[in-house]
């Protein structure tokens, strides 16, 4: 197939996850409003009982970003498990090391830490635009964000990306018309394949 064909196919396909992921259904829009709600819910929440006296560290902006692909276009690629957590630690731990380097100026570590962080999640294969916003927190975020160091890796980053991710594989799967992640060998256990009629009879007739 030639480059051209295959663009036009890439392009196709866009259009199609962006048309499906934007049709006028108030039953998919409450589903997106409910994971959402929960999956950032739950992380204010923990940010609330544990840290209330101290600077807010949990609830990182990119959080919010991913909740837009993992709850509203669930059938995105950028929106799969590998690509929600990989793309956010590959970032953050990116983020963190260009921080410790190259701390200043702001004008050479922050581009510097955006753009590693978008190759290295392209060369994985893991890209996730709000990476490169957590990529992006590591550098020029609050003294108590800076002072974490690579634990800035797991917490706030694993521990929300975690928290992201359990309550997506919930919500999205709560109803027959929606599945998450689309990778049918993880959803079958998630959400088993409905028996239809027809195909009891069609085995019973091949016995």
């Amino acid at each position: 197939m030639s480059n051209k064909k295959k663009g036009n196919t890439s392009i196709r396909k866009a259009r199609y996850v962006l048309y499906k992921e934007t049709l006028v259904d108030a039953k998919e829009h409450l589903w997106t409003f409910i994971g959402s709600f929960f999956g950032i819910g739950l992380i204010a929440l923990t940010q609330a009982q544990s840290l209330d006296k101290l600077e807010n560290i949990f609830l990182i902006g990119s959080f919010g970003a991913s909740s837009v692909l993992i709850y509203g276009a669930i059938q995105s690629p950028l929106a799969q498990p590998r690509n929600l957590v990989g793309g956010h630690l590959i970032s953050a731990f990116i983020g963190v090391c260009v921080y410790k380097l190259i701390p200043d100026p702001i004008w050479i570590s922050a581009p510097l830490a955006v753009s590693l962080s978008i190759v290295a999640m392209q060369m994985t294969k893991t890209l996730h635009p709000p990476g490169g916003a957590t990529a992006l927190i590591a550098v020029i975020g609050t003294p108590k964000i800076k002072d974490l160091g690579f634990m800035y890796v797991l917490s706030p980053v694993l521990s929300g990306v975690l928290i992201l991710l359990l309550v997506a594989i919930v919500a999205n799967n709560l109803t027959k018309n929606r599945k998450y992640p689309t990778n049918s060998r993880l959803t079958k256990y998630i959400k088993p394949k409905r028996i239809r009629l027809r195909d009891v009879t069609k085995n019973k007739e091949n016995l």
